[in-house]
């Protein structure tokens, strides 16, 4: 029973995402907002929003090690997983962009999170805060930059005539029911994460890192396969790397100034597995497959991963 509670929430959790990130975006057409700052700001946090409420309502109900370890666990499984799986139907190409800036900044959110945790082995308020500020500072950096390219690369405006624009009276209703969607079905997944963790008898993190963490990165996932499907295996890439770095700067940062965190069961080793997981995409990038990701480095990839959570079960 515990379980089909768990997919339950779990599909009530996306939709909710869905419905809010529709919403949200929707809002935003009306009062004219860029679409690339939408872009950048309300459908990357989308798609982030399982792992936001899964960890927000962890940290809340004292939670902090299943907090982290979704987080973890989501980072690794969107790196060797997502990625791994989408490079062995299609060669995923990075871009100058991508190799400049967008892994750096993930393997130095990774860096951040190791700090982090080598400190105090927890995530005190301050530390929360400096994260999400740091995730604030990069969202501006990245707006200013997107502005640039387009004064430099100016293209005729979009005709808004071609999508129809969702009727007022459905926003509020989508995000309000986006919004209860998230927390009720984040209430409901923590609960029966936590039955099937004391029936297993394993520790919470271990669920959180493997169960939880795979469940909320299923949206990353599907959207990656998705792109790879239509050809735009770039979307699939920044899609993951960008999750990524908003798992650790806004949602623990988000966490972390609520509540401090503590590591629990959450081990340094698992957040080395996080940090060289990035590394081995600029290494896939500079040395490995130079300037591509290819079917092999994708079955490597996932064995990487499956070896990591054998590793859990049998450690």
């Amino acid at each position: 029973m515990e379980y089909l509670i768990l997919i339950a929430s779990l599909a009530l959790i996306i939709v909710g995402a869905m419905l809010l990130t529709d919403g949200s975006t929707a809002l935003a057409a009306r009062f004219r907002v860029p679409e690339f700052i939408v872009g950048l700001t309300i459908v990357a946090v989308g798609t982030s929003m399982p792992e936001l409420t899964v960890s927000t309502i962890s940290a809340l109900n004292g939670e902090s090690a299943m907090a982290i370890g979704n987080v973890v666990g989501s980072n690794i499984f969107n790196i060797l997983a997502t990625l791994g799986i989408c490079a062995i139907f299609s060669p995923i190409l990075f871009t100058k962009t991508n190799i400049r800036r967008d892994i750096p900044i993930c393997i130095a959110a990774s860096l951040a999170l190791l700090v982090a945790t080598l400190i105090n082995e927890d995530i005190s308020r301050i530390e929360g805060v400096l994260l999400l500020l740091g995730y604030i500072a990069m969202i501006v950096m990245m707006i200013r930059a997107e502005k640039r390219v387009q004064l430099a690369t100016p293209t005729p405006a979009e005709s808004s005539e071609n999508t129809k624009p969702m009727p007022a009276w459905r926003i509020p209703v989508w995000i309000i029911l986006g919004l209860c969607g998230l927390i009720f079905g984040g209430d409901l997944f923590i609960d029966s994460a936590s039955a099937i963790a004391l029936a297993w008898g394993v520790p919470k993190s271990t669920i959180a890192i493997t169960l939880v963490a795979g469940g909320t990165s299923l949206p990353e996932l599907a959207s990656s396969l998705v792109a790879i499907f239509k050809g735009r295996a770039g979307l699939a890439l920044g899609n993951v790397l960008g999750s990524n770095i908003a798992n650790i700067l806004l949602i623990l940062g988000v966490c972390g100034s609520i509540t401090p965190l503590s590591m629990g069961d959450v081990t340094l080793t698992d957040i080395y597995v996080v940090v060289a997981s990035a590394v081995l995409i600029m290494l896939s990038a500079l040395v490995i497959g130079r300037d591509k990701m290819t079917r092999f480095e994708g079955f490597v990839f996932l064995a990487c991963y499956v070896a990591y959570v054998y590793y859990l079960i049998t450690k």
